[in-house]
């Protein structure tokens, strides 16, 4: 029979995984939207479509930190599990785990 680990290792990795493009779905929404914000800007568009955009911008900038706060906890989460499944290093959703942490880890800052 399977080891319960790999499931939990499975589960955390794909969060971990999930998170992480997350992160840098809302990051480039962010530039987005800015972008979009300063066309608006110049164009001399009316200020409620600008406050609208102004806001919607504002909304894309709040998610970058609860995401990475977040990702961070993810990240602690599956690298204790990852610790306690040393033995299990053999098995490709460890080295899955592995790969997505050094992945992560490039994004935590």
């Amino acid at each position: 029979m399977a080891d319960p680990r790999i499931k939990t290792l499975k589960i955390k990795t794909g969060v971990v995984k999930r998170l992480t493009k997350e992160k840098l779905m809302y990051i480039q929404e962010t530039d987005q939207q800015q972008e979009k914000v300063e066309k608006l800007r110049k164009a001399g568009i009316d200020e409620s479509t600008l406050k609208k955009q102004e806001e919607v911008l504002r909304e894309s900038q709040m998610m970058i930190p609860d995401t990475q706060r977040r990702l961070k906890a993810a990240f602690e989460d599956l690298k204790s599990v990852v610790a306690d499944c040393e033995e299990l290093k053999e098995e490709p959703d460890y080295l899955n785990a592995r790969k997505f942490l050094a992945e992560a880890e490039k994004e935590m800052n």
